[in-house]
């Protein structure tokens, strides 16, 4: 699904150059349940960025679902975002405004999905993550754990392939933590690849491979 072969990324502020990511070296297979650890400023969120197409390298080839995508433009990133990855944060992300079904078929909308099917495919999605009988309630009414659930299920709208989630516990406490974690292993046994950022060493022990990033390189994790 992910296959990055020496991947760099330098940001330039004023005279001055930072490498973030000195040369990334990974491959991550489709169905793959992965979590990234490190210290901060090891990479983790650059590396994040690049995987989910927000930004670009600058050098090095990335390869995802077999489409090379490092040099393609703006408007080119924004589809194969909108097609094939699906994000989770640590903060929801949700509209506060919004009711948990229409939070799920916002995806639907930018999509130009009719309304009829989006909201059959919000409710399904919600079902899925067991909020069937929520779906009225605006995050206001929601637990933390409800609310990166309807998160999580916002994030399948498109049927994506790989799914990013961005500490997706770093807010709840350890049960509903665990919870999110056990959604995250059932959506992988039905096809997705997902990859967490995380620091919570209780969280990755649940997750098929732990890859340890320092100083902008993978120092454990990688694929023999």
């Amino acid at each position: 699904m992910i296959s990055m072969r020496s991947i760099r990324k330098v940001y330039s502020t004023g005279k001055m150059e930072v490498e973030a990511l000195r040369r990334i070296d990974l491959e991550i297979g489709e169905n793959e349940f992965v979590s990234i650890m490190g210290p901060s400023g090891s990479g983790k969120s650059t590396l994040m960025n690049l995987m989910g197409c927000l930004d670009t390298p600058s050098s090095g080839e990335y390869f995802l679902d077999g489409q090379k995508v490092e040099n393609l433009n703006p408007n080119q990133l924004a589809e194969i975002r909108n097609q094939k990855i699906g994000f989770v944060f640590q903060s929801f992300n949700l509209l506060p405004y919004a009711t948990a079904i229409e939070n799920v078929e916002m995806p639907l909308i930018f999509a130009g999905v009719t309304s009829k099917k989006r909201r059959k495919r919000a409710e399904d999605l919600l079902e899925k993550v067991g909020l069937k009988e929520r779906g009225e309630h605006k995050p206001t009414e929601l637990s933390g754990g409800e609310m990166q659930r309807v998160a999580i299920a916002r994030s399948l709208a498109n049927q994506p392939r790989l799914i990013l989630a961005d500490e997706p516990t770093g807010n709840l406490d350890s049960a509903s933590g665990g919870e999110i974690i056990r959604l995250f292993q059932e959506l992988a046994q039905q096809g997705h690849t997902i990859v967490v950022i995380t620091h919570d060493n209780e969280i990755s022990r649940r997750t098929q491979r732990i890859i340890k990033l320092k100083d902008g390189l993978v120092v454990d994790g990688q694929r023999d």
